[in-house]
């Protein structure tokens, strides 16, 4: 197995074992001290489970190499990960927002005990760990998946952060006797719905931008155009096209040559184009080169 695909499954089974450990300690605290944020922010944190899940099937579609079928590798599996986490997020939003709403309707809730307040203390700290821990990763080794993870556990440290202030301003609500924010569980709670909605929007147009196949800005291209205007025989960059194919770049590239040449020394400048890039730029998995003969006045 790829270096990359074993950080990857060991970061998300970190993840998966401290998310089991964090709803159950969420779930019972939250029956326990009678806080709805709290339940609800269990619910958040059992849905990051079941992303982690789907980044482990992903993770290993991704590592088989090419085949007839995908010539260009599996790499997208992870943004379709990504995309499937995304959707899930809006799920889990919607479903909390809706529970913390009925609480205004009903009679007026009692405030939360300490429990829920310590309880959910310890769930940010952890949460913003996790975050670091995977982003960090993430970067390193260019893994969509292993980013989009990564913001789903920082959505759930700032869930954990609304639900911190929801459940301290009910229980200040009750002992000063200030109805309003005996109320602030439920709000928290609607707080954090709204969160991990905006993060799994968020994700989600970023993942669907990837499976479009969106070709990378100018920009971000002119390193490789760079490389590729450098090797001998290569007189012009005609058009170099980049784009995203999971945690890779896929280049299609057409160059002007000596117009005057052999066909084998043209196909020769072309393999050189190719090795080079994939070489000297470690993000780029396959290239395409077309070329075209040389002229000046074009």
């Amino acid at each position: 197995m790829h270096e990359t695909s074993r950080v990857i499954i060991v970061a998300t089974w970190v993840g998966i074992i401290v998310n089991a450990l964090l709803t159950i300690l969420k779930a019972v605290g939250g029956l326990i001290s009678g806080s709805r944020a709290l339940l609800a922010d269990a619910l958040h944190s059992a849905s990051d489970i079941v992303g982690s899940i789907v980044i482990l099937f992903a993770v290993k579609i991704a590592a088989k190499p090419p085949d007839e079928e995908h010539p260009y590798g599996h790499g997208k599996a992870e943004n379709i990960a990504s995309f499937i986490i995304a959707l899930l997020l809006i799920v889990v939003g919607v479903e909390i927002s809706i529970s913390s709403v009925k609480i205004f309707f009903g009679e007026q809730p009692v405030a939360p005990t300490m429990l829920a307040l310590i309880i959910i203390i310890i769930s940010l700290l952890v949460k913003e760990v996790l975050f670091h821990y995977k982003y960090y990763l993430g970067k390193k080794h260019n893994s969509a998946a292993l980013i989009s993870e990564a913001w789903h556990h920082r959505s759930d440290s700032l869930s954990s952060l609304a639900v911190l202030v929801g459940i301290t301003a009910a229980m200040l609500g009750e002992h000063f006797n200030i109805p309003l924010l005996v109320y602030g569980d439920a709000i928290a709670g609607i707080g954090v719905s709204i969160i991990v909605i905006k993060v799994g929007v968020d994700l989600a147009k970023e993942s669907s931008v990837i499976m479009m196949e969106k070709v990378l800005e100018p920009d971000a291209t002119q390193t490789f155009k760079e490389t590729a205007l450098n090797i001998e025989g290569v007189k012009k960059i005609d058009q170099l096209l980049a784009r995203t194919h999971g945690r890779y770049v896929v280049i299609d590239v057409k160059i002007s040559v000596d117009p005057y040449i052999t066909v084998e020394e043209g196909h020769a400048i072309a393999r050189k184009v190719k090795q080079t890039l994939q070489n000297k730029h470690a993000d780029i998995e396959d290239v395409l080169v077309h070329v075209n003969p040389y002229n000046k006045d074009s």
